[in-house]
């Protein structure tokens, strides 16, 4: 048994998307592994059952959203043609996998019958070199950058012909469609207020297959953001009011929206990148949907009964009859595939022995309790070198699963480090309460949440007062700019991602006006760090990505900027095309020296100070 290495991050594989077949009899699912020969991230679609060993159905390199038509004979998915994914049909009973879509496609949703698929697209061809106009703050997103004019419409394609046909069109940008029992209709969720960039919103829609005009659903009262026909109902996601609480589950009724009463106060989790967690299904006539228990997304049913619990950390859910299949990563592994609670795949690493990840519960100066996890060599005593390591969001949390993003924990607790991860105020899993509790207050309602467990652990004997570190991405690099100016303990700081001045960002982010509004929502420079910033002390490295739209590298430069101009020791790396998510779904070279680096000045400011 060794331990971990960074360059481990080539050996991780990861499952998701799970598909069950209609027969219940086995999962179609992608896998994602670091290819460090063209330096991107591929992924196949695998196909497991119980008793076989797992099987690739799919070359990639970059195939994704296997799903099932109703027979179980075809397996449509994506993969890119000329740069752009296309829907792609795999027959189950041999032969290659066919291309249906000539243009770009986004995931397929089967029509009751089999004879159609539905999926969102963007609807145009843009200019690139064509002045870029804006008239509303919808002009530019994470990821894909300038949208250029570009809108997401539902389409439909005939299986048979290929013959592609456009459903909705306009100055909107249409979600992922769900379709109706009797195939005759699409609903999906968009908004299409005028002033929708100023003020959130998002209804129900349904379209019929001749493309007419949409018809609405819902009324204002209920932000939507997704919408599934469950058998004969329509479920719907979205939030009571302004978007600062908890996800909710309604119904679609004669009288309009009805909340699914979950028995819980917890957040639901739909699932996205970073944030595990599934659309809601229907087991029978039980609905299932995934919601956050402290550090950890499990699966209940309707209401608040734990399907999958204990130390799963669920990031998707497929069902069909009477079987349940999702995936799910645990302590030991990043993610595997399970069918009614039968494991099919193992992605565990079993010649590496991970450090166990210890949950501990520390009291905030008032009296809150704050949940954490303690990363260190069980071996190891007297007091050592520690990392408080700050997560983003600021709605989301740590969990105590195998984590391949964050891989120099591991690699530090080795050299005797200890990392303390915390969920303070604004983390999601303790209730919504403690969710909105830093709403209007950054910095300023949970700096002592953070501080606290570490005077804590020095107290213990675990944690060196003079060898003490902060790091974290995003709303966590943040923090580690807002604690490293406000509280002079830090030896050194490593802000990922920042944001370090709300005032400019609120004008130069993708999310800016959102977050100014309905999360920071008060005085922006007295929730900043950038006025505190002749405070700093501790030498900083500050990573991030050139094309970070959601906290703009413009952030990173400042405090850049400011922290050289008073000769504080001060590193900028810049990676190139990066998003604000390069640290999860990057360049695997870009991800592997965001690690190191982070070891790298650690090591230097904190242990090669002490030498």
């Amino acid at each position: 048994m060794s331990r971990l290495s960074l360059t481990d991050l080539y050996r991780i594989a990861v499952p998701g998307d799970p598909q069950l077949r209609p027969d219940g009899a086995a999962v179609a699912y992608t896998v994602t592994t670091a290819d460090k020969e063209s330096d991107e991230n591929r992924s196949e679609i695998w196909l497991a059952a119980p008793g076989a060993e797992p099987r690739r159905l799919t070359s990639g390199p970059h195939d994704l959203a296997p799903r099932w038509s109703p027979d179980g004979r075809t397996l449509a998915f994506l993969r890119p043609v000329d740069g752009r994914p296309q829907l792609h049909l795999l027959p189950m009973d041999g032969g290659e996998p066919r291309a249906l879509t000539g243009a770009a496609a986004g995931p397929a949703v089967w029509s009751p019958d089999g004879s159609r698929l539905a999926f969102t697209a963007p609807h145009g061809e843009p200019d690139l070199n064509a002045p870029v106009v804006a008239d509303t703050l919808e002009y530019k997103a994470d990821g894909p950058g300038l949208l250029r004019g570009l809108r997401a419409h539902v389409f439909v394609v005939e299986v048979a012909t290929g013959q592609r046909t456009q459903l909705t069109d306009g100055d909107f940008h249409a979600g992922p469609p769900s379709w109706s029992p009797d195939g005759q209709q699409l609903a999906f969720v968009t908004s299409m207020e005028e002033d929708r960039d100023l003020t959130p919103a998002g209804a129900v829609y349904v379209v019929g297959l001749e493309g007419a005009e949409p018809k609405r659903l819902t009324d204002p009262g209920v932000i939507c953001a997704g919408v599934w026909w469950l058998g004969e109902r329509l479920v719907v996601a979205g939030f009571k009011g302004d978007p600062t609480g908890h996800t909710r589950l309604f119904t679609l009724e004669a009288g309009g929206l009805a909340e699914v009463e979950t028995g819980l106060d917890r957040n639901v989790m739909l699932g996205h990148s970073g944030y595990p967690g599934a659309p809601p299904v229907l087991l029978g006539e039980e609905l299932l949907f995934c919601a956050r228990d402290g550090g950890l997304t499990h699966l209940y049913g309707a209401p608040g009964r734990t399907k999958v619990g204990g130390e799963h950390n669920v990031s998707g859910v497929s069902v069909a009859g009477a079987r349940l299949a999702y995936v799910a990563a645990t302590p030991s592994s990043p993610g595997d595939i399970y069918l009614d609670g039968e494991r099919l795949t193992d992605h565990t690493l079993p010649d590496l022995e991970l450090f166990p990840r210890e949950r501990r519960l520390f009291t905030a100066p008032d009296g809150t309790p704050v949940e954490g996890f303690l990363l260190r060599d069980p071996e190891r005593t007297g007091a050592g070198p520690l990392l408080l390591d700050v997560h983003g969001g600021p709605h989301n949390a740590w969990a105590p699963v195998f984590d391949g993003a964050h891989l120099y924990h591991q690699v530090l607790a080795a050299r005797g480090w200890s990392v303390l991860t915390l969920n303070p105020r604004g983390s999601d899993g303790y209730g919504e309460a403690f969710y909105t509790a830093a709403v209007g207050a950054w910095g300023l309602a949970d700096a002592d949440d953070l501080l606290a467990p570490i005077d804590a652990l020095v107290a213990e004997g675990v944690a060196d007062p003079d060898r003490l570190a902060v790091t974290g991405y995003s709303y966590g690099g943040y923090m580690a700019c807002w604690l490293s100016a406000t509280d002079g303990r830090f030896k050194a700081a490593v802000p990922g991602g920042c944001v370090t001045d709300l005032t400019s960002m609120s004008g130069t982010s993708d999310a800016g006006y959102y977050l100014k509004m309905f999360e920071c929502c008060g005085d922006l420079a007295a929730q900043s760090p950038l006025p505190r910033v002749a405070a700093v002390t501790a030498p900083t490295l500050l990573l991030h990505g050139e094309r970070d739209d959601r906290c703009p590298v413009g952030q990173a430069e400042q405090w850049f900027s400011a922290l050289r101009e008073r000769g504080v020791p001060a590193r900028l790396v810049r990676y190139p095309g990066a998003s604000h998510l390069f640290i999860i779904e990057g360049r695997p070279s870009h991800r592997l020296d965001y690690n190191e680096r982070i070891v790298a000045w650690l090591e230097q400011w904190v242990i090669g100070s002490q030498s």
